[in-house]
């Protein structure tokens, strides 16, 4: 597990739409994820339209980004999806973070749109805290910081490589 935060990406200028997903479950954390995200957001993407939808749980996640995908050229460049999924004693978090992980990555696999997993599976209240509130491990920080990289990266594929003209059968 990394220790810091990842380098901060060049500022992206362009204007473009981006979506945070989060849980409302663990609200004191994902609050605070989605509060970092945004500030970070701000200062990297200044010019960024960020839309945000809370959903009850984590396990709503995966089937709201579905939705705010089939929205066809109103889709937003990438989705950050962020949530808190404490442990307890049964397999039942474990089985939660799997779904939304699988779900997640093949979203973006169908889609091809850059989708930020921080859906966050943590031990206890601790480890929450140094992730979604302490700075050191910040991931509200470090997902904008992988959107805004993403960003970068899909736009300049899109600069250099045009997609192929499609045919009509």
């Amino acid at each position: 597990m990394s220790t810091a935060l990842p380098p901060k990406p060049r500022i992206i200028g362009p204007r473009v739409r981006l979506c945070i997903v989060a849980s409302k479950y663990n609200e004191q954390y994902t609050d605070a994820l989605v509060d970092n995200a945004v500030d970070e957001l701000s200062e990297l993407m200044p010019q960024t339209r960020v839309d945000i939808i809370r959903v009850p749980g984590a396990f709503e996640i995966p089937v709201t980004i579905a939705n705010v995908l089939d929205r066809g050229e109103h889709s937003p460049a990438c989705v950050i999806a962020l949530g808190v999924i404490l442990k307890g004693a049964t397999a039942h978090a474990d089985l939660v973070a799997i779904s939304v992980t699988e779900s997640l990555m093949g979203l973006a696999l169908q889609h091809k749109i850059p989708i930020i997993h921080e859906v966050l599976l943590v031990e206890d209240e601790k480890q929450a805290y140094a992730r979604c509130i302490a700075s050191n491990l910040n991931r509200g920080r470090e997902a904008a910081r992988i959107a805004a990289a993403m960003v970068d990266i899909f736009g300049e594929i899109d600069r250099s490589m045009p997609r192929p003209a499609t045919r009509n059968a």
